[in-house]
């Protein structure tokens, strides 16, 4: 089974449909050669976006993917890499920071940056985020950062992460060229984006926002919360009408049924249960059921 692809935005650079993330990649506990698998194994499947931030692993987790890809050079033009900059995390790993804050500063960027391009042994970055809005952003300086970074071939595109849209408007504002993704947080569990303008912005721009915790951080397999259980009810209940598709599969394919084209962003370590998971890539929805889910993690009814 092959995962579609998408351009973030419109004429942009093409991506996998679903993308697989690094946050917990120390978590999983992977050797080398277990990651190189895993690695080969997504890229056989069309799973080709990659998405890390320099804080992961307490900065450690470029680093680690970076081994597979200075094992095995030619996966670099394969795939997509995709991370973020902006957050100054206190940690052992940096001792100069006192307290976790944010910085877009042109030297802040351009430093994380040339950090990411020798932890992930490559010399470009597909996509580059700011992970977090910073309250004292200035937007022409992040404008003049990134113009820089595209002139010297080190990032090809910009994007944001957990912007509003009055956020992203500004940043855009300041660019001569399309910033192609905002990664936010929507799941059948937390639907802000639906209220709050973002998902309206990114279909109107024709961005397609990436997808982080799309299964709610695991909160609908454990959580005992009346919200949960009506969504796993609900999910169930629809995954039997879509000829016995899991709870997972079914709530993958209800954000990618949004006409934002959404990019979920996978979280799992397990490649049998991401091999389920791109399933839902193949899943479509009626109107009927993605109210049906809607509804079970409203608690209401359409009014």
């Amino acid at each position: 089974m092959t995962i579609s692809r998408i351009t973030l935005a419109d004429k942009g650079s093409s991506f996998s449909r679903l993308a697989l993330g690094f946050w917990r990649l120390t978590e999983w506990r992977l050797n080398q050669t277990e990651l190189e698998q895993m690695v080969n194994t997504c890229l056989d499947m069309g799973l080709t976006t990659f998405d890390h931030a320099a804080i992961y692993g307490s900065y450690t987790c470029e680093e680690i993917f970076g081994t597979v890809l200075k094992a095995n050079p030619a996966w670099r033009s394969k795939m997509e890499l995709v991370t973020k900059c902006g957050i100054k995390m206190v940690s052992p790993n940096r001792p100069a920071h006192t307290i976790t804050h944010y910085d877009t500063s042109k030297a802040h960027i351009i430093d994380s940056v040339e950090k990411s391009l020798t932890n992930l042994q490559t010399d470009y970055l597909d996509v580059l985020l700011i992970h977090r809005p910073d309250q004292i952003m200035d937007a022409d300086e992040v404008a003049e950062t990134f113009n820089q970074l595209k002139q010297a071939g080190k990032v090809l595109n910009f994007g944001v992460s957990n912007f509003l849209p009055f956020q992203f408007d500004l940043l855009a504002s300041r660019l001569d060229f399309p910033l192609v993704t905002n990664q936010i947080e929507f799941s059948v569990a937390k639907l802000d984006a639906l209220y709050d303008g973002t998902l309206d912005q990114c279909q109107r721009l024709r961005v397609s926002p990436m997808i982080w915790s799309p299964l709610g951080g695991g909160s609908l397999f454990r959580d005992n919360s009346e919200q949960a259980t009506r969504l796993r009810q609900a999910l169930s209940t629809v995954g039997a009408q879509l000829g016995g598709a899991t709870i997972d599969q079914v709530a993958l394919a209800w954000i990618l049924a949004h006409p934002a084209k959404t990019v979920p962003v996978l979280g799992s370590g397990n490649m049998e249960r991401i091999k389920q998971m791109v399933k839902a890539d193949y899943l479509k929805l009626s109107r009927e059921q993605w109210y049906t889910i809607w509804r079970a993690s409203t608690g209401k009814n359409v009014p």
